[in-house]
């Protein structure tokens, strides 16, 4: 039987006060959310002042980094370099940037999804949260 790596709650909370710091750092209102490796909510948080929908972009953006694997921007320039028929793609939404994936030896553990400011400015934030736990 093979063992992985598991993100705890311990580990979430260490994330999102992280990439909480960076968001206020910032001065960015937005919402952060994380999920396990199966794109399972562990985390959502939403900063004063954050645009309502980014509660519901935030998570699909970190389900689908998770069960994908990937940062969610590889999607978006999918569709944005042509190949519009995957937004019809079973079960993955959120195909916008701004989802990262957190692997650890090789694992994807799970993600962290940023919603509320530019699609780089959410990155910079996830990333900063994944950066705490000090991979």
């Amino acid at each position: 039987m093979q063992t992985k790596p598991i993100l705890t709650l311990d580990d979430a909370k260490k994330i999102a006060a992280a990439a909480e710091a960076e968001a206020k750092a910032n001065n960015w209102a937005v919402t952060i959310s994380i999920v396990d490796d199966g794109g399972h909510l562990l985390w959502l948080q939403r900063l004063d002042n954050a645009a309502p929908v980014s509660a519901s972009i935030a998570p699909a953006k970190a389900k689908t980094a998770a069960i994908g694997r990937r940062e969610t921007k590889v999607y978006e320039d999918m569709i944005n370099n042509g190949r519009y028929s995957f937004i019809t793609a079973p079960v993955i939404e959120g195909m916008l940037e701004g989802g990262v994936p957190i692997v650890v030896e090789g694992q994807c553990i799970g993600a962290v999804g940023v919603s509320g400011v530019k699609s780089s400015e959410d990155v910079q934030i996830a990333r900063a949260g994944i950066a705490a736990l000090g991979l």
